[in-house]
């Protein structure tokens, strides 16, 4: 059985192409769960909820700027 490579290079333009293809998948099911209506409704949530983890796993290992000095002003 292939081990999975635990050296994984990939760049902040690759990052962003995964995420806009993710967000494109999203679009495209919820597009497709307004059209179908109940047809394949479990494994289109499911889908989507594997997604949106995989979202929520992008987002956090992001680093937003933050000064080293001062009070940070968010917004």
């Amino acid at each position: 059985m292939p081990q999975y490579n635990e050296m994984i290079e990939l760049s902040v333009e690759d990052m962003d192409l995964i995420e806009t293809a993710l967000r494109g998948s999203v679009a495209s099911l919820s597009q497709a769960a307004l059209d179908n209506g109940e047809d394949g409704k479990a494994d289109r949530e499911e889908t989507l909820r594997r997604i949106h983890d995989l979202l929520g796993k992008l987002h956090d290992q992001k680093v937003f700027y933050r000064p080293k000095t001062g009070v940070y002003l968010g917004g």
